[in-house]
């Protein structure tokens, strides 16, 4: 029975209370606003001014990648350690921390692959008042009194640190004793040792103590906070910061609606269009203009708020004396950033390209590892299929309508009482068998595994956890006690790395009995969700191994959860197999263990809406594998949303269909025949493409550029699509915009590229760039476009599952570019599930269309990998002449005479059967 230390009734009582509130809508007054949390209340109050921060000019310490400094508060006397380090690939770090503390301050080492490998850094000019130093081609200028720090690219100034004077970072410090009350206990509001600043004075009673909604905060190391403010110079739109449901460019917070908060939360039917904090936190924002991109990374796994802001007036440039005639023009976005504990560690990446930011931010952070070839396909979940003849049902239902699918999943309600690597012992009787039946037809499985373990010395992972002593602690150094679906649950502490590796043990074959290695792993409720905690989760002043609290790695715990998940995806198949694993919370770094969704939406047409921007957002910050539940979790979508969200979740990165309990049943057949078959076809619509998405993910995993990115990354320059948030690109080849309003009749899309024609992937209507054109709808209608100059390769013979077809042939796609001369695509191929592609053992093939010649060349591989693929079909479009003659040659085929046709009307050539193994470098004569 699970331990309860309330009265029975009571502890019910409370239970049915905290869930009440997943019911409806979000209800907001159980979040905190910036006005109800203390930190964000006194950074936020903080006006732009002389900054009381100044370097100690005669400290500094010079070595050859990095400078060594001082930085003194003129209010209070606290000094800071400063650290300015250069970086390879073209970044800068800025690290500040306690040069004394009487206690260690929490870094988030976790979140970087590594150390950062330094660059060379020379000093320029030093004086009494500031240093130049240079990196690369850029150099870096801080000014002593008042500190600050300024970034520039040859003479043209990009950022620009604590040029408002906001930075502020709260020392650690005792508590004195104060005088007892009536009851012989210290009051909340001791007097300190050290006065209180004027920052600080009017906020004394949130200091060290903070009551929100009855839960108390005890703060036992008092006010830990850090802050500090960054400007982008020339630049009008900035990105990133997710998990928010809003806007793609981030909006102006200041003096607008609260800052962006990123803190991880379980939060049910989130609203939009709005800076609240979501499942996820990923504190990596990119500036974006004409000429220039740039990150900035605040590693901090402390809740965190930013703060954006378009300034009216010039801002930082004005104070520059050396800067250029004329620089009241330059746009300029001012962002503020603050974190409850931690310390001041910031990454400046400097680009110059939207690319290259994505590829520097990798070095940091890492890359989503090649996903196995079955998890690009199409996911069917819900909560819950009821039983095996449920599932059996359901998968033979897919056969029955010829509509593919790869995965089905098995929420909460499989286990048995809630205990998770547990089955329910009457309805999932033979979970063994019914995987088997499922991978009989090449399908995987995907279980809920989740942090809370039901407190049940009956249940063998929290008794083993208990006598291990794995669990988080209280204030009160007793293991805590918190609610959620088991009712009472312990939650393990993944910050320890031991704990973490039994976790992974945890997933053997001989220990989570009734699994497979067709059986996959979703970590849901890992922000972490704690049903009667403050804003459902934990107490912020609980205990982690190493003495931490958990509000210093409250945004990291649950990409900590799923580090240990992934190893123990690896151990269970000795490293063979590659994991595929999905979580609902994630911080920077997470892209290295697995993929995420946008968390438990509505089924209503602006939730779709929605998932664009929320999609674009956490591609862009490292969460490559994204994507929105199709058909939103709540609610009951009519069949043309559900239409609707099945065309855009096809081209969407992570394609799953899910729905709440409570929901009626929503699988692609229940629908009336015409819906049907239109929904049949977008799932469908799906696998051909497949090949150009693996392709993508081989290519991401080794250049950080994310597989689904804004139309600006491809075209840098087109302002036009900067403020974008309903249209975007997959790969170079491919332009995006679904259909997301009900009834439209039309839908006018924007053609990047002056110089570019694209192709309607379906028609292959031509469509020049730079222009926008209003597409007729109809419900059949994907506007999906494909780039002149591009090649992509497709298998479109329609399987059960992906896993089936690979040894089947190959479809060239070529769209010739404006002039009808060019294109050019890649093909990635291995054995779509292991980590050999790693040793060597792949084919990664360069098509391309040059003076009426078509070439297949080996640019990576072989190794020891061989492909039973071969090339069924190459479709040409746009090509102004038909050719006399094709003849195929290769190492073994000197000459052979090909069949094609060519359709004068539409530009189109059809080579029929080539033939050749996809392995052999191959041309075709015009």
């Amino acid at each position: 029975m699970a331990i309860c230390k309330r009265p029975i009734s009571l502890c019910i009582l409370l239970l049915l209370s905290t869930l009440s509130i997943f019911i409806e809508c979000v209800d907001r007054s159980i979040f905190k606003t910036c006005d109800q949390s203390g930190f964000c209340k006194r950074h936020r109050s903080t006006q732009p001014r002389q900054s009381p921060y100044y370097l100690e000019m005669g400290s500094f310490k010079i070595y050859p990648t990095r400078l060594e400094g001082v930085l003194v508060n003129s209010q209070n006397g606290v000094m800071l350690k400063l650290d300015l380090i250069a970086l390879k690939n073209n970044m800068l770090q800025l690290k500040a921390t306690e040069l004394n503390p009487i206690r260690p301050r929490y870094e988030a080492k976790e979140a970087l692959v590594g150390d950062p490998e330094e660059s060379s850094m020379e000093v320029i000019s030093q004086d009494s008042d500031k240093v130049v130093v240079g990196f690369g081609p850029n150099k870096a200028v801080l000014n002593g009194s008042p500190f600050r720090l300024d970034i520039y690219c040859g003479d043209q100034l990009l950022m620009s640190a604590n040029a408002r004077g906001l930075m502020k970072f709260e020392h650690y410090r005792p508590k004195s004793k104060g005088k007892p009350n009536e009851e012989g206990e210290e009051t909340a509001n001791d007097v300190q040792q050290q006065p209180l600043s004027s920052d600080e004075e009017p906020f004394k009673e949130t200091l060290w103590e903070e009551t929100f909604k009855g839960h108390t905060d005890t703060k036992p190391n008092g006010p830990a906070s850090v802050g500090m403010d960054f400007s982008f110079v020339g630049f009008e739109h900035v990105y990133g910061i997710p998990e928010h449901a809003d806007t793609f460019p981030l909006r102006t917070t200041k003096g607008a609606t609260d800052p962006y908060r990123l803190f991880n939360l379980d939060v049910f039917e989130y609203e939009l269009n709005n800076p609240m904090a979501l499942y996820g936190s990923i504190p990596f924002m990119i500036a974006h203009s004409e000429t220039n991109t740039l990150g900035l990374f605040w590693l901090n796994a402390a809740e965190t708020w930013v703060d954006t802001e378009a300034p009216s007036n010039q801002g930082v440039v004005s104070s520059i004396v050396d800067f250029v005639k004329g620089s009241s023009q330059i746009p300029q976005r001012d962002t503020h950033w603050f974190s409850e504990s931690g310390i001041i560690n910031v990454f400046f990446l400097l680009g110059p390209g939207p690319k290259d930011v994505m590829g520097q931010y990798a070095t940091l952070t890492g890359t989503t590892p090649l996903p196995p070839l079955f998890s690009l396909g199409y996911h069917q979940c819900r909560w819950n299929y009821r039983d095996q003849d449920d599932v059996r049902n359901v998968d033979a239902s897919f056969d029955e309508y010829d509509i593919p699918y790869d995965v089905l999943w098995l929420d909460l309600d499989h286990t048995h009482d809630r205990k998770y690597f547990t089955w329910e012992p009457f309805k999932f009787s033979d979970p063994i068998g019914m995987q088997n039946n499922l991978t009989a037809k090449g399908r995987k499985m995907v279980t809920l595994v989740d942090p809370h373990i039901k407190r049940d010395n009956s249940y063998y992972i929290y008794k083993e956890g208990t006598d291990k002593g794995l669990f988080i602690r209280n204030r009160d150094n007793n293991e805590y006690d918190g609610w959620c679906w088991p009712g009472s649950s312990g939650y393990l502490d993944f910050l320890s790395p031991e704990i973490r590796d039994w976790w992974a043990s945890k997933f053997a074959l001989d220990q989570y009995q009734g699994s497979t290695l067709s059986l996959y792993t979703w970590n849901d409720m890992n922000e972490p969700s704690v049903f009667n905690g403050p804003e459902v989760s934990m107490e912020r002043d609980a205990k982690h191994v190493g003495g931490w609290e958990h509000r210093d790695v409250h945004n990291i715990y649950g990409m900590l959860m799923v580090m240990g998940t992934y190893k123990g995806h690896l151990m269970r198949a000795n490293g063979a197999q590659r994991p595929f694993i999905l979580s609902r919370s994630v911080f920077a770094g997470s892209q290295r263990y697995g993929a995420v969704w946008t968390g438990d939406n509505i089924a209503e047409w602006s939730h779709l809406q929605m998932s664009v921007p929320m999609v674009l957002s956490f591609s862009i910050t490292g969460m490559s594998f994204s994507g929105a539940d199709v058909g939103g979790f709540f609610r009951n979508p009519t069949p043309e949303l559900m239409l609707r969200w099945y065309q855009a979740g096809a081209f969407q990165p992570f394609f799953r269909a899910h729905a709440h309990h409570e929901t009626r049943r929503r699988e692609p057949w229940i629908f009336e025949d015409n819906y049907r078959t239109l929904i049949r076809d977008a799932i469908r619509i799906r696998y051909p493409f497949i090949p150009y998405w693996y392709t993508l993910f081989y290519e991401n995993e080794f250049n950080g550029i994310p597989p689904m990115r804004p139309i600006w990354m491809e075209f840098p320059s087109e302002s036009v699509t900067f403020g974008m948030s309903d249209e975007y690109m997959i790969g170079t080849a491919l332009l995006v915009k679904p259909v997301m309003e009900e009834s439209k009749t039309n839908i006018d899309v924007y053609f990047p590229g002056t110089n570019e024609i694209w192709y309607d992937f379906v028609t292959h209507e031509k469509f020049e760039g730079g222009k926008t054109v209003s597409i007729p709808l109809f419900l059949d209608k994907i506007p999906v476009y494909q780039r002149g100059g591009t090649i992509i390769p497709k298998k479109n013979r329609i399987r059960r599952s992906s896993s089936l077809t690979y040894n089947d042939p190959y479809t060239l796609e070529i769209c010739l570019d404006k002039s009808g001369t060019h294109a050019n695509g890649t093909l990635f191929i291995d054995d779509f599930d292991s980590f050999q592609y790693r040793e060597g053992n792949y084919l990664l093939l360069k098509f391309t269309f040059e003076k009426n010649i078509i070439t297949s060349k080996i640019i990576g591989g072989p190794g020891r990998f061989q492909t039973h693929a071969w090339l069924e079909k190459i479709i040409v479009i746009g090509l102004q002449n038909p050719p006399k003659s094709l003849t195929l040659s290769t190492k073994s085929i000197k000459s052979n005479d090909l069949i094609f046709k060519y359709d004068e009307k539409t530009q189109k050539l059809i080579i029929r059967k080539p033939g050749v193994n996809m392995g052999e470098e191959w041309k075709i004569h015009f």
